[in-house]
């Protein structure tokens, strides 16, 4: 059975972080939706990319995912911060100990938001770690904690989305993506 992972994504979500993951689990033959957060599928990204999601949040939402992945950029996690039909999905994932990750200023934002990093090992996009309570900031490019991944930012994406790889169809997956992308 295929593994699913839904990448959550509205205006202002960070280009590289956004196609790096789509491109490197869809490597990993992952399922992956990329749905959007605002009224339509189209979006843009932080430095002009235009993006086409598969599919309007709100139409996915009672679906099973093993992964449910938030880009950073701004104000791009801002906007999936403040969204809550997203908060209340990542919070029902968090709580069954599914997979969820997020990089550069989503974990700061939206995940400190939704309340699913209390008590956890996290990392963010440094400049946003002041915005942190109630969890433990790692400067390190990435972060596993329990079912939580989290990352700091484009120059990380890479590392980011091999680990998410890893932590969902092992590490031969990882190894054997990461050989064909010559990582």
């Amino acid at each position: 059975m295929s593994k699913r992972a839904l990448i959550a994504v509205a205006d202002g979500v960070e280009d590289l972080e956004c196609v790096t993951l789509i491109d490197v689990l869809r490597r990993a033959d992952i399922e992956v939706l990329v749905a959007s957060i605002g009224e339509r599928r189209m979006i843009t990204c932080a430095r002009g990319t235009r993006l086409t999601a598969d599919a309007m949040l709100v139409d996915v939402l009672a679906q099973d995912f093993d992964l449910i992945v938030l880009p950073g950029g701004m104000p791009g996690a801002q906007h999936l911060a403040d969204f809550e039909p997203l908060a209340e999905r990542v919070r029902k994932q968090a709580k069954a100990g599914e997979l969820f990750a997020a990089i550069c200023a989503a974990p700061a934002l939206a995940l400190q938001s939704y309340g699913v990093l209390r008590q956890r090992r996290m990392t963010c996009y440094p400049a946003f770690s002041d915005r942190l309570s109630g969890c433990t900031f790692v400067d390190e490019a990435v972060v596993v904690d329990g079912n939580c991944i989290t990352s700091q930012g484009p120059g990380t994406a890479l590392a980011f989305a091999l680990t998410l790889v890893e932590q969902l169809v092992g590490r031969g997956t990882r190894t054997d993506v990461a050989k064909a992308m010559l990582v």
